[in-house]
């Protein structure tokens, strides 16, 4: 993987808010979205992303089965009320819509997990249009990216509408948030094109009617896609009615989500899959024989809460509001920086496949809101 130049169009800004993308830039003037260089990869890197996905997605789903089965749901501090409910969205095969898994790689290019965004991973919209979009403007025809995620989604749209068990399919997020909405309706647009009838409702406009929930019209909500993370969810007072909902919604992501989408699930796939080559070491309490680690919430999100400790000294540390729910202690690596920046790649999975290859980037080795957003070109 290289980094390559280019020269940016002069209306590179004008380009992409046509195209609905406004948070390209951030409030100080910092670029989000990079549009003057990219990663070329080689079609045996992308295949090599593209197993590691395939295998790690199976890996996830047995570690799933394996702590329900085990009882370990305590250890993920998944709060008890819900415990019963998550169980039967498992066993029921409630549809999960997709994920992406971050990787590094390390000094011998080997791809390492790092995290599984299994939840509301963000930066949809700008793997599936954006970046398509930009490929076409510098390079036309000539080019390719690992990239069927516009695709992809209307298919899986097309093979979830079966199974959902109303008419309208509701989708949610919070308000505020130009880059969530953006990235919901990219998702509702892409369902709208499976034939799916679709209504937008704000998290905070659900209503409970003491049978079931209802948006601001008085509509049924009988299926839902949120961008809007679980462990929010179980601490409102409205979660406590998702167990007592007489049409028993679907929720998309589905509650047995909240296990791959907390970090303890790096351990529990470290305990099944010891010293697995896409694995780095990792524990649910600090190790003494580790000295060079990074330590994680289990629910911190954008790279908040993180130390990264090097031969037991603190090189770097991020700050935030999480890690009273436990942390997990994961073997460090250095990863290669480019010029330009330390990359991560984040690749997704949607349905059960792998479809799509994202690259954030970031001046300090912990990947936070502020990291950039790098196109690709396989080359």
């Amino acid at each position: 993987m290289r980094v390559k130049y280019l020269q940016k169009d002069s209306n590179w800004k004008e380009r992409l808010e046509n195209i609905g993308f406004g948070y390209h830039t951030d409030e100080n003037g910092k670029t989000y979205w990079v549009e003057d260089y990219y990663y070329s990869i080689s079609e045996k890197e992308a295949d090599q992303i593209h197993n590691a996905t395939e295998e790690l997605w199976e890996m996830c789903l047995n570690a799933v089965e394996h702590v329900i089965a085990n009882n370990r749901l305590d250890e993920f501090k998944i709060p008890s009320f819900i415990q019963p409910y998550l169980i039967e969205t498992w066993e029921n095969d409630v549809p999960s819509l997709y994920g992406r898994f971050d990787f590094a790689l390390d000094e011998r290019n080997q791809l390492k997990l790092l995290e599984f965004n299994a939840d509301t991973p963000t930066s949809l919209f700008e793997c599936g249009v954006v970046q398509w979009l930009w490929m076409e403007n510098y390079f036309g025809d000539s080019k390719d990216q690992f990239n069927s995620v516009h695709d992809k989604l209307i298919e899986t749209w097309r093979e979830l509408k079966p199974h959902l068990k109303g008419q309208t399919l509701h989708f949610t997020c919070v308000k505020e948030s130009l880059e969530d909405l953006t990235n919901l309706e990219y998702l509702r647009d892409t369902a709208i094109q499976a034939g799916i009838n679709t209504k937008l409702v704000y998290i905070d406009e659900i209503g409970w009617n003491n049978v079931s929930f209802e948006d601001l019209e008085g509509e049924d909500i009988t299926d839902i896609f949120k961008l809007y993370p679980w462990e929010w969810m179980v601490n409102e007072l409205f979660a406590y009615n998702i167990k007592n909902d007489e049409l028993r919604a679907n929720w998309i992501e589905p509650a047995w989500k909240m296990i791959l989408s907390n970090k303890a699930i790096l351990a529990v796939l470290w305990e099944l899959y010891p010293n697995h080559p896409l694995l780095l070491e990792t524990y649910l309490h600090e190790p003494k024989e580790m000295t060079s680690y990074v330590k994680k919430p289990f629910l911190s999100r954008e790279g908040a809460n993180v130390s990264v400790v090097e031969e037991g000294i603190l090189k770097h540390e991020t700050f935030g509001e999480y890690g009273e729910e436990g942390f997990v202690y994961q073997k460090f690596i250095k990863i290669p920086k480019e010029f330009s920046g330390y990359g991560i790649i984040g690749s997704w999975i949607i349905g059960q496949e792998p479809c799509g290859v994202t690259f954030r980037e970031s001046d300090e080795i912990v990947t936070t809101n502020k990291s950039r957003f790098v196109p690709h070109i396989i080359e």
